[in-house]
């Protein structure tokens, strides 16, 4: 082979290797930085493109270290991660684990809570249930109460208050002391028919509460005036509970 044919083939593989360079570099995708000048570790062009070497390198500006090849951006991953990919931490240049939204808790089942039946509040007649200036209950009021009793049977009893009142002859002291008696009387009537005692709340108001107003102010003779105040003796009971 002649020296001349000798030059030939040299030159053919050394054109041959250039255009090997060129079509990887023309492979390679193009790194656009999101800054600018001395932002980015990296020459760039006018595109913000980062100029490679014919063998697909990047060129280092004076301004790179591996901390900012590491930092400047090039779109989601630091630039340093398509040209210096070893110096790098593999993980900045890994997309980040899709975020995983757990469903949300299950609401506990509404539960309606039964409803509260307040039954109307019974009031009974005191000259009823006593004789007057007294707190012992008479047959015909003990039949009232066993009616109560029974209504309070058929509930899931939560309370029953039981609240004496007397009418305004007689001081205050001692109208409120009958009234507290008669309305622990028929508390004890109660409790004797099944009800629980702790369920039963028991208050004397004396003469505070009357229902008659003024209606009886122009009655003469005593007698005639306790007739006339009969509805102030009274006691209230309000059953309370749930069905």
């Amino acid at each position: 082979m002649t020296i001349q044919n000798q030059k030939l083939l040299m030159l053919a593989a050394i054109a041959s290797l250039g255009l090997s360079a060129s079509t990887a570099f023309a492979q390679q995708d193009d790194v656009v930085v999101d800054g600018k000048g001395d932002e980015v570790p990296y020459a760039i062009d006018a595109r913000n493109v980062v100029t490679r070497s014919g063998t697909g390198l990047c060129w280092r500006t004076g301004y790179w270290t591996p901390a900012a090849a590491g930092s400047a951006q090039a779109g989601q991953f630091p630039v340093g991660c398509s040209c210096d990919s070893d110096i790098v931490p593999k993980e900045k240049c890994e997309p980040p684990p899709p975020v995983v939204v757990a469903p949300p808790p299950e609401a506990p089942p509404v539960t309606t809570p039964p409803p509260v039946v307040e039954t109307p509040k019974v009031q009974l007649n005191a000259d009823f249930l006593f004789d007057f200036n007294s707190a012992v209950i008479k047959p015909a009021g003990r039949g009232a109460l066993d009616d109560i009793a029974t209504q309070a049977s058929q509930l899931q009893l939560e309370v029953v208050l039981v609240t004496g009142h007397s009418d305004r002859l007689g001081s205050d002291s001692y109208n409120l002391r009958l009234s507290e008696r008669r309305a622990v009387a028929v508390k004890d009537y109660l409790v004797s028919k099944g009800i629980e005692a702790s369920r039963i709340y028991t208050e004397g108001k004396g003469k505070s509460a009357p229902v008659t107003g003024t209606q009886c102010n122009s009655v003469r003779g005593r007698q005639a005036l306790i007739a006339c105040l009969q509805p102030d003796r009274r006691v209230d009971v309000e059953i309370i509970g749930t069905r």
